[in-house]
């Protein structure tokens, strides 16, 4: 189709791409297209969806628009633009309306012509659309404002670079809070949104949604366009550092009143939904102040009465995602369950049933006619659209988009296999074992443990550029990746059993998995076992460099024979002053360092990996980034240069323009590329 675009920039485009030896390489991996977003049409017959293809030599990537009919079959590529759409969001069975840049356009799917609505000159990062249609809110950034004692001080030096912080909170996660979000009303009358006259929605300089992860999820239009709910953590500088307090807000839009409706809850509240006869609201809520890890629970409130009721006060997992039934009878989302899939709470008897299964994540969903259009992923594919009925009863669902069916047929992914096995105090662990690529039973390989960051998070079937397995695999290497200690998806002790505790269980966990496969599956060679992993898993491979030594059953008395830590905590006593969101220390490490009459204080810093940097024999790698607040990139320098004061072949990997995360395409191929040379270095000797 036409070229759309508004400049002489490249329009990236998929590549060609032929897999050499079905080798699955980091190459192979950026070649991949990733879905971003999809949105099913209000009759349920087709499904648009966002595909970001990347350009090593560009850098970048960017995501054009895709249209497919509901029950599968050939796409057609609305867009193709230097620019990424997204925001995807059907005005009636014929238009799609959707972002660019700054702007807010329509599109007639049919003629693929285009229209633009509106422009937030601010920048835009999402909208919803009433289900009048007659307005929009959407989400743009307002400017933090220097207070005057201070604004006098920068006279006359517009080309300084200095920043003055009198408060905490002034960087979070990968950026300096110079800004926030915040939710503005505008009217459409179908042809044009009148950006000009919007209203802001929030008093005060509060963010909505919530930084770093919050989207368009965190508000809702009630079915009458009267009302929106929303989520807000109405706190700033050091009472937000602390807390994760947040709050549903419910804001009447003709008599422009504002009333908490979860106020007492004292943890996370988010992403209110309302029932489509208008008479409930639901939402994610957790009970516990500082703990963000808490359960998130299925809070259902009635509007006439403000009752508030737990449905999941008896179900001890996650539920998220929440979508009502037509019919208001059900109540959907995902749960973590080892995988992420997708449940049904009925609103009557507060009983969950399971509606999809097997070995894969599903990371969103949209009901539509009965149907339920998933986002899904696995350990062997990245996302593409699943469907599902409503009656299904763990069904496999039906696989309609084939993104990248043409990569992947050329591909020998590694086969995974789940196992459960026995903890140190009889516990059963879900543990996945990874195989080579190229796996020939009479024959042995090297193999590497991987630790999972978080430290609440689960080791589900997930897909990743960052940590993929199949790379690994590709790389002729077992991956063993066991659900230790604090992972979720296995009920509230199992996850709570790491908090104050990070020495404890959990690295016992590791070893165990890492000795169970060693020990029992003899195409694993023993003596070549290596460690890695990120954050919470770069925590965990410095923590197990202090313990490697004097290991019964391994040659030389060291389980690990190199290691790899990314993005890791190597000082608690350091991390607790440089960390942002001082509510993640307090609740796991039980507070400051100096609180030293607090036992539990004792145990925690007791664990830091700094401590025991005498025992340290293994060469490791480790890799840091500058723009990484939430474990700040001295930590990583620090592990580094005691692994060469102590005489040990080392490797520091340092991006200066990367956050907790490695993103730009470039980068990531220098991290994968080092990630398997590094093994191989000690492994395939």
């Amino acid at each position: 189709m036409k070229n759309q675009g508004q400049n002489n920039e490249k329009v990236i485009g998929k590549p060609e791409i032929q897999v050499q030896d079905g080798r699955f390489t980091p190459e192979v991996m950026w070649a991949l297209g990733k879905m971003g977003e999809k949105a099913v049409s209000p009759d349920g017959k087709q499904i648009a969806y966002t595909v970001t293809y990347y350009d090593m030599e560009q850098n970048k990537g960017n995501a054009e628009i895709y249209l497919i009919p509901a029950n599968g079959g050939d796409a057609t590529q609305l867009t193709t633009t230097a620019a990424s759409e997204f925001n995807l969001v059907w005005k009636d069975n014929k238009t799609l309306l959707f972002c660019r840049d700054n702007d807010i356009l329509s599109m007639d799917v049919k003629s693929q012509k285009e229209k633009k609505l509106g422009t937030v000159e601010s920048g835009i990062e999402g909208f919803k659309m009433a289900p009048d249609g007659k307005s929009i809110v959407y989400i743009t950034t307002k400017p933090v404002v220097r207070p005057d004692h201070l604004n006098k001080l920068y006279a006359g030096l517009d080309k300084t670079t200095g920043r003055i912080n009198e408060d905490l909170m002034y960087r979070h996660w990968d950026c300096w809070v110079d800004e926030y979000p915040q939710i503005f009303l505008a009217s459409f009358n179908g042809k044009k949104i009148d950006i000009e006259h919007s209203t802001a929605i929030i008093d005060g300089v509060f963010e909505c949604p919530m930084r770093p992860w919050g989207g368009v999820e965190q508000y809702n239009y009630s079915p009458d366009s009267k009302k929106i709910a929303y989520t807000c953590r109405k706190k700033t500088g050091a009472e937000y550092a602390h807390s994760t307090n947040s709050d549903i807000f419910l804001y009447d839009i003709a008599k422009k009143t504002t009333t908490n409706i979860s106020e007492g809850i004292m943890g996370y509240d988010q992403n209110p939904v309302f029932s489509h006869d208008g008479k409930m609201i639901a939402w994610e809520s957790m009970e516990r102040d500082g703990y963000e890890s808490d359960k998130l629970r299925l809070m259902v409130m009635d509007l006439a009465t403000g009752k508030r009721t737990d449905m999941s006060e008896n179900f001890d997992y996650n539920f998220t995602g929440i979508s009502w039934t037509d019919d208001d009878k059900e109540i959907l989302g995902v749960v973590n369950f080892g995988t992420d899939q997708i449940f049904a709470c009925n609103l009557a008897t507060k009983e969950f049933r399971q509606i999809s299964h097997g070995y894969h994540d599903v990371h969103g969903f949209e009901l539509v006619n009965g149907k339920l259009y998933a986002d899904q992923v696995s350990m062997q594919y990245p996302a593409e659209i699943f469907v599902y009925n409503l009656t299904d009863n763990k069904a496999e669902g039906k696989k309609i988009s084939t993104i990248n069916d043409d990569v992947l047929s050329q591909v020998r992914m590694g086969k995974v296999e789940e196992h459960w096995i026995k903890t140190v105090d009889g516990k059963d662990m879900l543990t996945w074992l990874i195989y080579p690529y190229n796996y020939d039973s009479t024959k042995v390989y090297p193999a590497l443990l991987y630790c999972e960051g978080g430290p609440q998070s689960e080791v589900g079937q997930f897909w990743s550029t960052r940590w993929n397995f199949m790379v690994m695999s590709g790389g002729e290497y077992f991956i063993i990746a066991p659900n230790r200690r604090g992972t979720i998806g296995f009920g509230t002790e199992w996850t709570e059993e790491i908090s104050g505790d990070y020495g404890g269980l959990c690295m016992q966990d590791y070893m165990t998995a890492a000795d169970y496969f060693t020990d029992n599956v003899k195409q694993i060679d023993k003596e070549r076992l290596g460690a890695c992993g990120a954050s919470f898993g770069g925590y965990s491979v410095y923590w197990l460099a202090g313990h490697n030594y004097n290991v019964p059953g391994y040659k030389d008395g060291r389980r690990f024979k190199v290691l790899l830590a990314h993005n890791g905590m190597f000082n608690f006593d350091q991390q607790y002053l440089e960390t942002e969101e001082l509510w993640f220390d307090n609740w796991d490490l039980g507070g400051p360092y100096w609180d030293w009459d607090n036992p539990q204080i004792k145990k925690s810093y007791a664990c830091s990996p700094h401590l025991y940097v005498d025992k340290w024999n293994t060469p490791i790698c480790v890799i840091h980034s500058e723009f990484d607040f939430r474990i700040v990139a001295s930590q990583g320098m620090a592990a580094y240069n005691a692994a060469k004061m102590r005489g040990l072949d080392a490797r520091y990997l340092y991006f200066p323009d990367e956050t907790h995360w490695v993103l730009k395409p470039q980068n990531s191929l220098l991290w994968h590329r080092n990630f398997l040379d590094w093994f191989d270095i000690y492994l395939k000797k």
